[in-house]
């Protein structure tokens, strides 16, 4: 009930959030108030957030090149305050903050959508569902994308608007052993998302799926209180999980190329003027290139990075990839036929080239 009245005062507070300079909220009745006022030249500002604290961090540099690109088409007529961790390092406060009006737009990862009544999104956590970084832009640019944006709109009555597809890499291993089966997983806890579909396919490999908290992830690890977790490169260097015990061997599962969502209030972003929305669709082309871009250049460094620091790497090419694809396919095809998705997973696998 809570986060339903969450939601219905996000679209109440989206409808009065076009703002005058340097304030996130404001008033006006109506679409056609807003486009009136957006025509005499009130400024718009917009607050933009990630839950991620480092400069490095490609969600980062992506946020910077929306605020660069909206200010200079826009001439100034859109200022843009972008909050990297200040408004909070864990997803679910920026989520908050979107529904409250406290933020204009986020970069979160899907699975929060579930809880809120789109089980639909799930299919974003599904492992080895896409093969390389090419088939993943492939489907999310494609007609699979396409589809996710309407499900996502409808489900949740406009109050989230994709507006893009961002990437945060691609999830491997690491542990205080290596590994190359899914057999020499059993018995081992590993720190994941919460995902149902993700633990189902770490318990298909025998580990035991942990919750622990992203900040609290490089004690546990250093303290033995998980065995392992899974990450990308950049994350796990950037946090020095690398440099932990249990943290030391990295191995190439390639298991998840993420999926994470540009998000605007829905209600909010279509009562702007035609030209406004014009500015920050070009501004979204934008970011999203440059932060795809940060995202393939910074999977090559930090695996640099963290090898010159002296983890031990178990490459893709020595993995027995077909073991652990074996397990995650079922599970794939069990969900879309739970949750009537079997055209969208046939689209996901259609846009491999």
């Amino acid at each position: 009930m809570k986060k339903r009245l969450a939601l219905l005062l996000a679209g109440i507070l989206a409808a009065v959030s076009l703002v005058s300079c340097g304030s996130a909220g404001g008033s006006g009745s109506s679409a056609a108030d807003k486009a009136s006022s957006a025509d005499s030249g009130a400024k718009l500002n917009l607050i933009i957030a990630s839950n991620q604290t480092s400069e490095e961090n490609p969600y980062s540099l992506g946020m910077d090149k929306f605020k660069e690109v909206v200010e200079e088409k826009s001439g100034g007529k859109i200022s843009v305050t972008v909050h990297k961790g200040t408004l909070g390092e864990n997803e679910s406060e920026l989520v908050e903050k979107l529904e409250m009006g406290a933020a204009n737009m986020i970069v979160v990862s899907p699975g929060f959508m579930t809880g809120i009544g789109v089980p639909e999104v799930d299919i974003f956590s599904l492992n080895y569902l896409f093969k390389s970084f090419e088939h993943w832009e492939a489907a999310l640019d494609g007609e699979f994308g396409a589809r996710m944006k309407e499900v996502v709109k409808e489900k949740t009555g406009n109050n989230f608007r994709i507006l893009s597809y961002w990437s945060s890499s691609v999830r491997d291993y690491y542990g205080k052993k290596p590994i190359k089966t899914p057999a020499d997983l059993k018995g081992m806890t590993i720190r994941t998302q919460s995902s149902k579909v993700q633990q189902d396919f770490w318990k298909g490999c025998g580990a035991v799926p942990t919750s622990v908290a992203w900040g609290e992830l490089y004690q546990a690890l250093q303290q033995g209180v998980v065995d392992s977790a899974e990450n990308d490169y950049t994350s796990l260097m950037l946090k020095d999980h690398h440099k932990t015990e249990n943290g030391h061997y990295i191995c190439e599962t390639h298991h998840d190329y993420t999926t994470r969502l540009l998000l605007m209030n829905g209600n909010f972003y279509d009562g702007l003027s035609e030209e406004q929305k014009g500015w920050i669709d070009e501004a979204v082309e934008a970011c999203t290139k440059e932060e795809r871009e940060v995202v393939y250049r910074m999977f090559k460094e930090s695996k640099e990075k963290v090898i010159a620091d002296g983890a031990e790497v178990t490459p893709f090419e020595e993995m027995d990839i077909d073991a652990f694809r074996a397990i995650a396919i079922p599970i794939q095809d069990s969900f879309a036929a739970d949750n009537n998705m079997k055209a969208e997973l046939e689209m996901v696998r259609k846009a491999e080239k």
